[in-house]
């Protein structure tokens, strides 16, 4: 989130009742590697315990995705923002083909991991004469676009945890807590001003969709039976 100069980043946990939870703040971008970095050990410094297997949503940010194996491991699994890798590929494409990309690509994500990245690997070799930079992009992380996929995580899901939306929802609160100041002296101000609005955002929220499923995701993290309360973030 944009402030004037400065540029602030944010976690949000899932417990296992389906509430989110603001975990942490940092000033900085998540392209920036020890700001990404510095997020994630405070969240362990706070007592978010690292060996404790979790499920993390990211944007695009390889900075990001390198401090998730720096701080807590490889073996979390990672599921990547469709929606961002959707406006990613948009992006580059002319209007006539964006209607036909964008339904294949949905088509191939509602497929099993394996028969859907087959599918896209043939689109992006489709793509690579006229659109090279689109076929890259669809490539760019197309594993991690299939991890819920790939773990067999119930689909009442699904629409909750492919795209970072557990994160934007709060951060609209803050934009919205905010955007009448002109002025921003700091970071310091900045910091105060995002955690008051990211606290009083909330007390608004709401459990995510799927949550009566969770216990699900548990299990399939934790490779037991039954679920405990444990966040997954």
């Amino acid at each position: 989130m944009e402030f004037g100069d400065h540029v602030m980043i944010g976690a949000v946990g899932v417990d296992a009742d389906g509430r989110k939870h603001v975990l942490a703040i940092r000033e900085g971008a998540t392209e920036n590697a020890p700001v990404a970095k510095e997020l994630l050990e405070d969240l362990v410094a706070r007592g978010v315990e690292p060996n404790q297997k979790r499920l993390f949503v990211i944007d695009g940010s390889k900075a990001l995705r390198a401090a998730i194996n720096a701080v807590f491991g490889s073996q979390h699994p990672v599921q990547r923002c469709r929606t961002h890798k959707l406006r990613n590929v948009m992006d580059h494409l002319l209007k006539q083909e964006k209607a036909q990309v964008k339904s294949a690509m949905r088509a191939a994500w509602r497929m099993n991991a394996n028969e859907g990245m087959r599918r896209l690997n043939k689109l992006a070799e489709w793509l690579e004469r006229d659109y090279p930079a689109v076929a890259a992009s669809l490539r760019e992380g197309l594993k991690e676009c299939f991890t819920i996929n790939r773990l067999d995580i119930p689909p009442s899901l699904h629409r909750c945890l492919v795209t970072t939306n557990i994160i934007e929802s709060p951060q609209s609160g803050v934009r919205r807590r905010t955007h009448r100041v002109c002025r921003w002296r700091d970071g310091n101000m900045v910091k105060r001003w995002v955690a008051a609005a990211f606290l009083a955002t909330e007390k608004n929220f709401r459990k995510i969709m799927g949550h009566r499923d969770l216990w699900a995701l548990d299990a399939i993290l934790n490779g037991s039976k039954s679920a405990t309360r444990r966040e997954v973030a």
